[in-house]
């Protein structure tokens, strides 16, 4: 059968995207695979000339082994492929791909035309810290928690918190809408709780509700938050989507600070070979999904992550994107009070930390520990 050649007259923009392919032999094989298997996913030999077989299927940039055993391939997609669409977008970067072993995402460079259909952050670094009036120094940030207390318990929790200075305080990313704390009235509690303290102590300090739910109730919950006088959001895109993310960021009848959680997205990076690099997913589509700061587990706490992947994800988040702003890297896991000095010294300024169980396990008087971390972090 004898396919139409269409002429598409396409912009002749393109994106790249750096693949790791992990494979003793046969990496430019594994690479042409690649080229069809994110566009056209048509046997090659059938590919119609013209536009479609030039154009709209990859293009292999560059091919260079990088270690033993693995090389990297640099292809490029036209920029009409992706709809525009983040969606899309990811389907290319990764979609039938990711089905496959030894293929890894590292990063991606996209031209202006590509990243202009993306608003990205709407307060990043400086729109974060303007929002919390917060300049010079590292923002704190804790979770209410453990799962099971009341929405009346976790109020006066968030007012102890706030009181003793912490600027985030946050959902645990199993806060949902259970019977125990049901979602309204924890917001509501919540929200009253942390302004309450902000009278007391002069300081601003926001409260972030997690608004996972059914995908008809996420825009509805973060209406309500705002209402409730929140001051942020905590979305789990692993659990919602990142474009139901980008959705909430974009959304001028919100307006709130957008902070990401990585719960369902660990398989992408824990393995070296397969998946999505820490830099790519927790720094560039996070920001380009909307996040204005990007939760991941720090090295050296409960889980795996390394100190170098820790800081591919601090660069990931910095890395010049065109006006898609950069954000607050937001490492936490099992952090403690300690740790603070070391993690200071690996971050610098532009950071959130991240201290949950570690700020109950420092002494009895929650208040004191917070004031404490807050010292620290000042110099004082």
């Amino acid at each position: 059968m004898m396919l139409p050649n269409p002429t598409l007259n396409l912009s002749g923009d393109r994106f790249t995207v750096r693949y790791r392919i992990a494979a003793a032999e046969g990496a430019r094989q594994i690479a042409e695979a690649i080229c069809l298997e994110q566009t056209v996913e048509f046997p090659a030999d059938l590919v119609p000339a013209g536009d479609i077989g030039q154009q709209i299927v990859g293009r292999i940039e560059s091919l260079e082994p990088v270690a033993p055993g693995v090389s990297e391939a640099v292809i490029s997609y036209a920029v009409e492929t992706t709809g525009f669409e983040l969606t899309q977008f990811l389907n290319v970067l990764f979609g039938n791909t990711s089905i496959k072993p030894g293929i890894r995402v590292a990063r991606f460079d996209l031209p202006e035309s590509l990243l202009n259909r993306f608003r990205g952050p709407r307060f990043g670094v400086q729109g974060l810290r303007a929002h919390l009036n917060v300049s010079d120094r590292p923002l704190l940030c804790t979770a209410l928690k453990p799962l099971g207390l009341s929405a009346a318990d976790l109020a006066d929790l968030a007012y102890r918190l706030a009181l003793g200075g912490i600027d985030i305080i946050k959902d645990d990313h199993g806060l949902a809408d259970q019977s125990f704390a049901p979602f309204a009235e924890r917001v509501q509690r919540c929200a009253e709780a942390v302004e309450r303290a902000g009278r007391e102590t002069g300081r601003r300090a926001i409260y972030m509700p997690h608004i996972a739910g059914p995908v008809d109730t996420v825009v509805e919950r973060a209406r309500l938050a705002r209402e409730a006088g929140a001051g942020g959001l905590l979305v789990s895109p692993g659990l919602v989507g990142f474009d139901t993310m980008r959705r909430l960021a974009a959304d001028d009848s919100i307006a709130l600070p957008i902070m990401s959680h990585p719960a369902l997205l660990g398989s992408f990076v824990t393995s070296p070979a397969n998946g999505i690099s820490h830099f790519a997913l927790f720094g560039q589509i996070a920001r380009l999904a909307g996040a204005d700061a990007t939760v991941y587990p720090n090295w050296g706490g409960r889980f795996s992550f390394s100190q170098e992947e820790c800081r591919s994800i601090a660069e990931g988040a910095a890395v010049p994107m065109g006006h898609i702003r950069p954000i607050f890297p937001t490492p936490g896991g099992g952090m403690s009070l300690g740790r603070v000095p070391e993690m200071l010294r690996f971050y610098g300024r532009d950071v959130i930390l991240l201290i949950g169980g570690g700020l109950f396990q420092a002494g009895p008087d929650l208040v004191a520990n917070c004031r404490s971390f807050l010292a620290t972090v000042s110099g004082r």
